[in-house]
């Protein structure tokens, strides 16, 4: 379905880690821009000075850099609507509000805090709508200058239309606001700093937003970015009404929203377990859409070739880690073997590593890495698959000594290191025949006849295939793990 006009943005505020909500919501403007050939927007939501940092925003744009996400226009790319950070386009917000009050759209409210509560209440135990009644809309010229005179700061408010609100939302159908469900609403605080809903539908409108998909929490703001849009666009400030979907939200554990507290929210958790961005991206796109009946792995190309947000299902989408741990390995398989021992990099070094720079041997890795490829979920699994390759001496680990070495284990351990000893080093189904062999001996299947010799060598119960991990480390140093192991059980 191209279309070259579509324009749909992504504006995160610069407030903490990204969000994997956050992130689904980038991925579904990403594909549709590229699905369709449109533009991808990516504009920052910083006018929060108490909230937004410099350090979350460097995040941002590392995160989407990470994950593949491009973007067409923004920070850093420029762009025909530039600047692309709402902290450096006030006095377009300023010149727009202005305009909003010279035209009748929008007007000053001196009520304070106190009064709001109170007609609050009021209307609430009366059993009515609770939001602004419009006390401040039709003030005259006396009342406004005494209420100036006396000092009383003032918001901007946007005056809402008296009639319904209808639009057809691109994920749920035509939806309906009543006027009573959508009272006036501030634009502008009395420092006179806009307010988000102001500069958004703002800035939409002039980069030319054509699709605006956003999370469902957002939905109740819709009616009244409409009624915005119709205001500029009679003032000429826009050229058209967006169309609007809201995507389902992402619920945690227990049915609930999945909120930045919860552990498994923040996108830094995934990076640093050693998710792939292509595993992590195609598991955060079926919360909410689906590739086919009977595929949910595919690549990000596949995707953006399929993707059509009128296909977004609107019902809440429960967050999986299982399931996205299963398409995280998946993909890690999919890897060309170059591809996965370059990916591994980062967790076969410091900080990660429990070696020394010079124990690591890169022909070792080389030759285990198909082995542990078919065997991780995540890349920060490879850590203690193959550490046993780089150290002295395996790790120590007592919970798999104590299940591995049962009674017997000593002479099964001496008679394993008598066949090993004269077996063929060459290849892998030579010391399994000699493992195989000793096990027989006393009475032993393959199983339980390699678990001792796989805890002396590696440290582990489990891990990668043994006898290929035997070969690779080398008949000196099995045979000596062998030897140190009898020297402990004899202790």
């Amino acid at each position: 379905m191209a279309n070259a006009n579509v324009r749909v943005r992504f504006c995160p505020s610069p407030t903490g880690n990204p969000h994997v909500g956050l992130v689904r919501t980038a991925l579904f403007n990403w594909a549709y821009a590229r699905h369709t050939g449109g533009t991808m927007v990516f504009r920052i939501e910083d006018t929060d000075a108490a909230r937004d940092s410099e350090e979350s925003y460097n995040q941002l744009l590392d995160s989407m850099r990470w994950l593949g996400l491009d973007w067409d226009e923004g920070p850093e790319m420029g762009g025909p609507h530039a600047p692309y950070r709402q902290s450096q386009r006030m006095d377009l917000y300023k010149d727009v509000a202005e305009k909003l009050m010279a035209g009748g759209y929008a007007y000053e409210c001196f009520c304070t805090a106190v009064e709001l509560e109170a007609r609050r209440d009021a209307a609430r135990l009366a059993g009515k709508p609770s939001g602004y009644d419009g006390t401040c809309r039709n003030l005259s010229a006396e009342r406004i200058a005494r209420y100036k005179d006396e000092g009383r700061p003032a918001i901007v408010r946007f005056k809402m239309p008296d009639e319904p609100i209808t639009f057809t939302d691109l994920v749920r159908g035509e939806l309906t606001f009543t006027p009573d469900n959508v009272p006036d609403y501030g634009i502008v605080r009395a420092n006179g700093a806009p307010l988000y809903t102001l500069v958004n539908p703002v800035d939409d409108a002039l980069m030319e937003i054509t699709h605006v998909l956003r999370g469902e929490d957002l939905l109740s703001s819709t009616p009244r970015q409409i009624a915005l849009y119709k205001a500029l666009i009679e003032l000429g400030i826009a050229k058209e009404i967006p169309a609007f979907g809201h995507l389902p939200y992402v619920m945690g554990e227990g049915n609930k929203k999945l909120s930045k507290r919860d552990p498994q929210a923040s996108l830094n958790v995934y990076r640093e377990r050693g998710f792939l961005p292509e595993g992590l991206l195609n598991y955060l796109s079926l919360l909410g859409w689906s590739f086919s009946a009977d595929q949910d792995v595919f690549s990000i190309e596949e995707m953006v070739a399929k993707f059509d947000v009128a296909e977004v299902n609107a019902n809440p989408a429960r967050f999986d880690l299982k399931k996205a741990e299963a398409i995280n390995a998946d993909h890690i398989r999919r890897l060309d073997v170059k591809a996965f021992t370059e990916a591994c990099g980062p967790w076969l070094r410091a900080p990660h590593a429990n070696w020394a720079p010079e124990q690591f041997d890169q022909a070792a890795w080389e030759a285990i890495a198909p082995h542990a490829q078919t065997r991780l979920t995540v890349l920060s699994d490879i850590t203690a698959n193959v550490d046993f390759l780089f150290l002295d001496a395996p790790v120590e680990d007592e919970a798999s000594w104590t299940k591995a070495m049962k009674e017997g284990s000593d002479a099964l351990l001496r008679t394993a290191r008598e066949k090993l000893a004269d077996a063929d080093w060459s290849s892998p189904e030579s010391l399994k025949n000699a493992v195989l062999a000793a096990g027989e001996e006393h009475g032993l299947k393959l199983g339980k006849a390699q678990a001792p010799v796989r805890v002396a060598v590696t440290g582990r119960t489990v891990g990668l295939p043994l006898f290929e991990s035997l070969e690779i480390l080398g008949k000196e140093k099995t045979l000596s793990r062998i030897d140190a192991a009898l020297a402990k059980l004899a202790a």
